[in-house]
C-alpha cells in the first residue's frame, strides 16, 4: 500500500501536483468515500484542515492514487506498457497543463535560456 504524502506533490518534481481539487473532485470523494468510509458531500461541516489531513493520507490503493501515480510516472517502459485507458488520463492531464500560464520568473528564465542557446549557434 503507498502512501502520498504533500497532497500528491512528487519529490522529483518538486513543488508539481498531479491532481486538480475541482476538475477531479469526483476522484477525491470517492478515495476518501473508499479509504475512509466519509462520503464529503455528506459533511458540510468539515473544517479545511481535516479535509487536507485526509487527501493527504490517500494512498495509491485509491482512484485519485491510481490517476496521480500515471499522470506523475516518468519511466519510458513504463508508459510504453499501460493500457489505453491510462495512456489518455496521463494525454489529457498534460494536455491541461500545457495550458497553464507560465509565471514571469519561469519565462524570464526560459527566454534567457533560449538566448544563449541561439548565441551558441551563431559562435
Amino acid at each position: 500500500m503507498k502512501k502520498w504524502s504533500r497532497l500528491f506533490v512528487t519529490p522529483q518534481h518538486n513543488d508539481e501536483s498531479y491532481y486538480d481539487l475541482f476538475e477531479d473532485w469526483d476522484l477525491i470523494d470517492a478515495s476518501v468515500t473508499q479509504q475512509y468510509g466519509i462520503r464529503l458531500r455528506y459533511e458540510p461541516e468539515m473544517q479545511w484542515g481535516e479535509f487536507c489531513t485526509l487527501l493527504t493520507g490517500l494512498n495509491g490503493d485509491t482512484p485519485l492514487g491510481h490517476v496521480v501515480d500515471v499522470r506523475s510516472t516518468t519511466d519510458k517502459e513504463r508508459i510504453k506498457n499501460m493500457s489505453a485507458s491510462d495512456k489518455r488520463i496521463r494525454a489529457e492531464w498534460q494536455a491541461r497543463q500545457s495550458n497553464k500560464p507560465i509565471d514571469s520568473k519561469s519565462y524570464m528564465q526560459s527566454m534567457r535560456a533560449l538566448e544563449e542557446a541561439m548565441k551558441a549557434l551563431a559562435s
